[in-house]
């Protein structure tokens, strides 16, 4: 691996520590705010109308279309010249995302199988968090080994890839033909820009807006204007190596890090806890996320990893110990944004919240907590612990 692109690895992985502990403070806000009497002020916030949409819906709908664009711009790269770029690299974290989101959806299916409602949430434990899992990672320092911390970014990365495309699939409404073709005949406005060789980003962004919103008339989620606008944004670099991809996510970064995921967790994380209730946690909802996400992930993650290992198709991350690299595989249960994103797609309402909320924060943190102390007790690899 060159130089320049462990450098900006090792940057990315320093920045999501920052933002891991941000999102977590804006949950924690918000779970406190929620079981205060402020409680009724902070719905009233998210209830509130603009422009005939709610607070909360300009949150989900609006601000979040454009994290999903920079989790474009960043599997744009990753894809073009990072670590999803040959098929050796991509190999390992893209057979491990896989079954790191089939063990979760098998688990949540089979204890809520028979209730049709309950079903539509068995995406919901399938996500990792980027963020939280590499703001964990990163806070045990040296004892992970570089390799282990970049598996664990291109997993994510493939996760949110996964995610985008559930959500596309699974999670849309009644589809607008009109609306439809408005949104084709902009992407097929954004992908002739892409092959001109414009590289103005004012174009690709006008055209994203009305892309957004052709796509919320559609039907189909509108975050999704976000990621195909991301895919059409110019990657490649100009005789000082910059790039309008790089730039954008650049330039980006830092508001979807410190305004856009924290706005979200605060409007999403805060579950009273008077919701907190003995058939609330054992709701099959919840167990079906907790177990998924705990279970699931580490289960499938591991399986798919050795089973491709064992037939010679990949080799493990270097310098690992199986024990850091099973800390690793727990750590892809920490869902949080995805997973409560995902949670208000499935359940539309009141009902069900509630347990989505306490699923996936219950999952989540007993991932994290567990995946810390495995990877902190761990020894680096030797003869006796190698893979």
């Amino acid at each position: 691996m060159d130089s320049n692109n462990t450098s900006g690895i090792q940057a990315f992985l320093k920045g999501e520590t920052t933002a891991g502990l941000v999102l977590m403070g804006a949950a924690i806000l918000a779970l406190i705010v929620a079981n205060t009497p402020a409680a009724g002020l902070y719905g009233d916030f998210l209830e509130y109308t603009v422009l005939s949409k709610t607070v909360l819906h300009w949150i989900n709908d609006g601000l979040m279309a454009v994290f999903f664009f920079l989790v474009g711009l960043e599997i744009k790269r990753e894809v073009v010249e990072g670590e999803l770029s040959t098929r050796a690299k991509a190999a390992l974290p893209i057979l491990a995302a896989a079954g790191g989101m089939a063990g979760p959806a098998i688990i949540y299916v089979a204890l809520n199988w028979g209730n049709a409602d309950n079903l539509r949430g068995w995406a919901i434990p399938t996500a990792t968090d980027i963020a939280f899992a590499l703001g964990i990672m990163a806070l045990l320092g040296s004892r992970v080994p570089p390799a282990l911390k970049i598996f664990l970014t291109a997993l994510a990365v493939i996760d949110d890839l996964g995610a985008i495309a559930i959500i596309a699939v699974f999670y849309t409404a009644d589809i607008s033909g009109a609306a439809l073709g408005a949104a084709a005949l902009c992407i097929a406005a954004l992908v002739a820009l892409n092959r001109m060789g414009v590289r103005f980003i004012g174009v690709y962004a006008v055209l994203g807006i009305v892309l957004w919103v052709a796509v919320l008339k559609s039907g189909v989620h509108a975050t999704m204007a976000g990621v195909i606008t991301a895919l059409c944004v110019p990657a490649s670099k100009d005789a000082q190596g910059a790039s309008p991809l790089l730039k954008l996510e650049h330039g980006l970064h830092p508001y979807v890090t410190f305004l856009i995921l924290p706005l979200f967790a605060f409007a999403n994380a805060g579950v009273s806890l008077t919701a907190i209730t003995r058939d609330a946690m054992l709701h099959p909802v919840t167990l079906g996320i907790v177990g998924g996400l705990f279970f699931g992930k580490q289960v499938g993650v591991l399986a798919i990893a050795y089973a491709a290992r064992a037939v010679g198709w990949v080799q493990l991350p270097p310098g690992a110990s199986a024990a850091q690299f099973y800390g690793t595989a727990l750590l892809t249960g920490v869902g949080f944004t995805m997973s409560l994103f995902i949670g208000n797609l499935a359940f539309v309402g009141p009902d069900r919240l509630a347990e989505v909320k306490i699923g996936v924060l219950a999952g989540s943190v007993i991932s994290g907590i567990a995946g810390y102390i495995i990877i902190r007790l761990s020894a680096p690899p030797t003869a006796a612990n190698k893979w």
